[in-house]
This record gives structure tokens, sequence and C-alpha cells, in this order.
């Protein structure tokens, strides 16, 4: 392990060179300044009792408190999570299109030889360490600006997960009291979760590890070297299984039964063989024990066979989306190139590209979208609505190949 650490420790401190500086924090957004909440205060000072009963003391309960109170943002992001509620074909638009691949090389580059370092001592394969990091922080430029003191109080007294939280809330004010970061740097997500990988305030106490021997455990440094090896370290304990893959775009034959899709629907890779499903790319299936199919599009859509590891990915996140996410950033990390086939016309009869068409057309006709990337929310369907007012017809908002009709011949 020492020989490890002082590996990493020059492999560190070049990549810390060639990172640079880390974006400074965005301002707060609406929802994501404390409001007052009498109820909320309440529960706080009954809280102080709880935590100075569990070892925070009191100088740690100030410290930790001093700015901080009820977010509501938080709430509403608690019930609206993108993973569980985009289609596979959105949240890969969303976290794993062109731009954010073509990010992920350039910005993995400076720390492949530590990446490798981490995979030689844990087994986790480096690439989807990286994709991790991407996804939970596009590599490291979106750490995230909301106070985790605030956070996890706000959804423990909350009360939906009430119980996980306060534990949050307790393991983020040990963070604190052990004096590895100080309170006015402790951001991170709605939930959270910090630095570059997003560990959650438990998962931080119990994997988080210093291999830049400087004595500090910091995920949230410019450095991303702790972060990118505490996350393999909880793979690693999870089950990872060394020298296998994730799982694998496939082809399924005309006419399978998409009713045997699901990751909870394994079976033995012969079976899948003899079935007639095929690796995209040419071959033969691999085999590391049982595998389920995701075919989120039917059987002429994106496939995917899926191994032992995505489960490890899943304890990381238990949607299904985010595994996908995860496993196709690693694949085009490690050079592979896009799916093979396009996911088809969603309900509304256009395509992903149709749509991102739509979306830049949009755009050009004055009804501001933001960038184009296929996935249509609030802001296209105003777009769309304004589009529809402006030349009298019905304002629905919904997307469809007569609009996209109507913005191409002007």
């Amino acid at each position: 392990m020492a020989g490890w650490t002082r590996r990493m420790m020059l492999a560190g401190a070049a990549a810390q060179a060639l990172l640079g500086c880390m974006p400074r924090q965005r301002p707060a957004l609406s929802g994501f300044t404390p409001s007052p909440n009498a109820d909320y205060d309440a529960w706080v000072a009954a809280f102080r009792n709880r935590a100075l009963a569990q070892g925070i003391t009191q100088a740690t309960l100030d410290r930790g408190f001093r700015g901080q109170g009820f977010l509501p943002g938080v709430v509403d992001r608690d019930r609206n999570q993108t993973e569980f509620r985009r289609s596979t074909e959105d949240y890969l638009a969303l976290v794993a299109a062109e731009e954010d691949v073509a990010l992920g090389l350039a910005r993995v580059a400076p720390v492949r030889a530590r990446l490798a370092e981490i995979e030689a001592h844990s087994g986790v394969d480096a690439h989807v360490i990286a994709a991790i990091w991407g996804l939970e922080t596009r590599f490291g430029t979106r750490l995230g600006d909301i106070p985790v003191i605030s956070a996890t109080s706000t959804l423990a007294w909350e009360g939906r997960r009430g119980r996980f939280f306060e534990a949050q809330l307790i393991a983020a004010l040990r963070i604190l009291q052990a004096g590895d970061i100080p309170a006015d740097r402790m951001f991170g997500s709605w939930a959270g979760a910090m630095g570059h990988t997003q560990l959650m305030p438990s998962v931080y106490e119990d994997y988080a590890v210093d291999v830049t021997g400087d004595g500090r455990r910091d995920i949230w440094g410019t450095d991303p070297s702790d972060a990118l090896a505490s996350t393999a370290e909880y793979l690693r304990r999870h089950g990872w299984r060394p020298d296998q893959p994730w799982g694998l775009e496939v082809h399924l034959p005309p006419g399978f039964d998409t009713r045997q899709t699901g990751r909870d629907r394994r079976r033995a890779v012969r079976e899948w063989a003899a079935a007639g499903v095929r690796p995209a790319r040419g071959g033969a299936l691999p085999d590391h024990g049982a595998a389920a199919i995701h075919a989120p599009a039917g059987a002429d859509g994106p496939a995917w066979l899926l191994h032992h590891n995505f489960t490890m990915i899943l304890r990381y996140n238990p949607s299904v989306n985010y595994g996908i996410g995860v496993g196709y950033m690693a694949d085009r990390l490690a050079g592979g190139g896009p799916l093979s086939r396009g996911f088809g016309p969603d309900d509304t009869g256009l395509t992903q590209a149709e749509r991102r068409e739509m979306q830049a057309l949009l755009n050009r006709a004055g009804h501001d979208v933001g960038t184009p990337d296929g996935v249509v929310g609030q802001r296209t369907e105003a777009a769309i609505r304004a589009y529809q007012t402006a030349r009298g017809l019905a304002a629905d908002g919904r997307p469809s190949p007569a609009i996209l009709s109507a913005l191409r011949g002007g």
C-alpha cells in the first residue's frame, strides 16, 4: 500500500497541474437558499440532543448549522429524480451525449496513469470508475453547490426517508468533527452526496481512502485521486469481480420475446446464445455466469447483456438507467463507438435526431430551448406552445412530425 501511495502522490501532482483549478461554485439556485420553516427549526432543536448523545460536540453542531436551514428545492429534487423518470434513450442523451464523451476523454487523459494504478490495486475497471466520475459530476466540473448539512437535515425532517437522512446528517457532522473538511467547504448535491464521485457521508466514512498520502481523504479538491480510489474501494468491497465486464451491447433476433428481458430474469449465457442473442460488434457471447438482458426499446432497438458487475454499479445508484449510462460511458472512454442501433421514434412519432432538429429550428425561430439534445422537457414544450400561438395553431406544446414539418418550411 505504501508503494502504491507514493506512486499515486506523483500521479496526483501531475494530474492536478493538468486538470487545473476547479470551477467556482455557481450562485445558489431558487429553492436552494434557506427558507423560514418553524417545523424544521423545531426538528433541528430536537435533533441536536440526539446528536449530542451520539458523540457530536456542541461546538461541531454550532459550526455545522451556522448559516444552514430548510431548502425547499431539495424536497422537490428528491421527488423528481431524472434517472428514474426518463427513458433510457433520454437519459443517455442527458449524461452520455457525444459532447460528454469528448469532455470525458479530455478530462480522463491526465489521470489515466492514476486510474491504472487504482485498477491494479482494486481490480475495478478503470473505465467504469471514470464513467462514474463522469455521470456524477461531469468529470469533476460540477461538484455541487448545496450545503450538505442543509440538504441532509431538510430530507431528514421531511421524513420520506427520514431515518436514512438523519444517519447521513450525523455522518456529515462526524466528518466535520474529524477535520476532513471545513464546514464552509462542505458542499454537494441536493441529497448530500459529496466530491468528485458523489459519496454519501456514511459511504465516505466507511470507504473513503487517502491515496495521495497527505493525511486527508480529500474527495473535494482539484486532484480527484482520493475520490476515484474511494469509489473503487466501495465497488471492490461490495463484490466487484476483477477481469469481468459490466455487460455488452447485443442484438436480439427478429421476433424475440421481450417478456424474457429485465435485470431480474437471469439465464445462462448459452441459453441466450441458443435463443439467437449475438454481440452487436460480432463474435461470441462472453460467458461470465448467468446474465440478464435489458431491451428498453424492444427487440429492434439497443439491448444489453448484463453481467454480475452491472449489479455492482447499481449498488452505487439503483437506477437501471444509471447503470446503463455508466456502462455505455465506460465503453466509450475505452475507445468503443456509439450504439449500433437507434431507439426509433418515441410516442410523439419523432426520432431523437428529429427531436434535436426540431429544437434547433425552434432556437432559430427565436424560441429558446437551450442546447438541442433531443430530450423534450418543459422548456421545449413552452417553446412549441409559443411557436403554435404565433402561428394561430392549437397550443398544446406537444412535439410532432407536423410541428417539425412546419418548422422546416419556415
